[in-house]
């Protein structure tokens, strides 16, 4: 195991009577990707939101880089930049142009110059495949170039770690790719990502580890190779019964 860089120790939470994350304990490495998958209902994207607090917890700890997670104020803002999240709906300022939306953060949050943050944004619109776009709005672009423009945003603050929070779920089929594709690469490169998805496809390619949860807990993890060919638990099995037979 590499040095860790987000641990989860004895992490609950409550929705009402609703015990939706049951004494989670996880720890991903640098530069590791941990692709987390279940059955609706089990956790896996209101455990991505604990990781940078966009969900409270009630007991038990999270720490990213050693650093526990702050509650509010000027630290959570902080440590949010040092934590990239990609979510369904792709959240870029209607308002605003692509160039625009990728260099907001690094200018406000970073105070980095408006001529170093637009380079770099370039830099991570070329990267992402949509420098021809960044002096569109966000509503020119199809839905798979918005959250590419999305991962680009996320980039651009040179975050730690980043969390996918189904990143690919509000996709028209044909845009999927384009988007995991950029994903796959970020992966090779050594971020380290946590990535709540349903493309088995994504999580067998791109992967150091599959954690597997159902009803709040963390059932099962393993590499790739041997969750997908060897689950050990029933309900694993049982997933994967249901998704890869069709």
């Amino acid at each position: 195991m590499t040095e860790p860089l987000v641990v989860l120790k004895d992490v609950n939470k409550h929705f009402g009577d609703l015990h939706v994350l049951r004494d989670i304990n996880l720890t991903i490495g640098k530069g590791e990707v941990v692709v987390v998958i279940g059955p609706s209902g089990s956790g896996k994207s209101t455990l991505c939101r604990t990781i940078n607090r966009l969900e409270t917890f009630e007991s038990g700890s999270i720490t990213i880089d050693g650093n526990a997670l702050p509650e509010e104020g000027k630290d959570l803002a902080r440590l949010r930049a040092d934590v990239g999240m990609v979510f369904q709906s792709f959240n870029l300022f209607a308002h605003k142009t692509i160039l625009d939306n990728v260099t907001l953060g690094p200018v406000k949050v970073r105070k980095a110059s408006k001529s170093a943050a637009e380079k770099r944004g370039m830099e991570l619109l070329e990267r992402v495949g949509v420098a021809q776009q960044a002096n569109k709005f966000p509503a020119q672009l199809s839905g798979g170039q918005q959250q590419r423009v999305a991962i680009a945003r996320s980039l651009a603050m040179e975050p730690k770690v980043m969390l996918f929070d189904e990143p690919t779920s509000a996709l028209d089929p044909e845009m999927i790719n384009e988007v995991l594709d950029v994903m796959v690469g970020l992966a090779r490169e050594g971020m380290t990502m946590v990535v709540v998805t349903h493309e088995m496809g994504f999580a067998r390619k791109a992967a150091n580890r599959v954690v597997f949860m159902a009803d709040g807990q963390i059932v099962e993890e393993n590499e790739p190779e041997g969750f997908f060919t060897a689950p050990r638990s029933e309900r694993a099995k049982d997933f994967l019964g249901k998704i890869l037979t069709h």
